[in-house]
């Protein structure tokens, strides 16, 4: 499972892909992994909270609502374990990232300058209800 959502990761982000060993040590850290043959989401809950650590979208596959509907099946998720909030950051010149979370309800609610190689990282907020 692992060395597939790897691969996948790399075709997503190729200038920092991460390998089989690091998804499972997100696994065993106490994220939870979704993943399909075109896209993955790893995300980690705490107490009534939650992080979106990474999603990404096979480049043949984008634009095609996968990412809408891992965040979707997430939201529920966590819904259904208490969880009130959630959070995620991207990067400031993520224009297709920023529109998706926008479009599902994340708010700005801060930002890290120069966090990735020198682009800010916005961080974001959706309140569950």
């Amino acid at each position: 499972m692992f060395d597939k959502i790897a691969h996948l990761h790399a075709q997503c982000f190729p200038h920092r892909p991460w390998d089989a060993n690091e998804f499972a040590e997100l696994k065993n850290s106490g994220c939870e992994i979704i993943a399909s043959d075109n896209g993955f989401i790893v995300y980690r809950p705490v107490l009534d909270e939650a992080e979106i650590i990474t999603i990404g979208v096979a480049p043949n596959a984008r634009r095609t609502g996968i990412a809408a509907a891992m965040l979707g099946i997430v939201e529920n998720e966590l819904r259904r374990g208490g969880i009130k909030k959630v959070f995620l950051e991207v990067a400031e010149n993520n224009t297709p990232a920023r529109a998706l979370y926008e479009q599902n309800g994340y708010c700005e609610i801060g930002r890290r300058p120069k966090y990735y190689d020198g682009i800010d990282a916005i961080l974001m907020e959706k309140k569950l209800s």
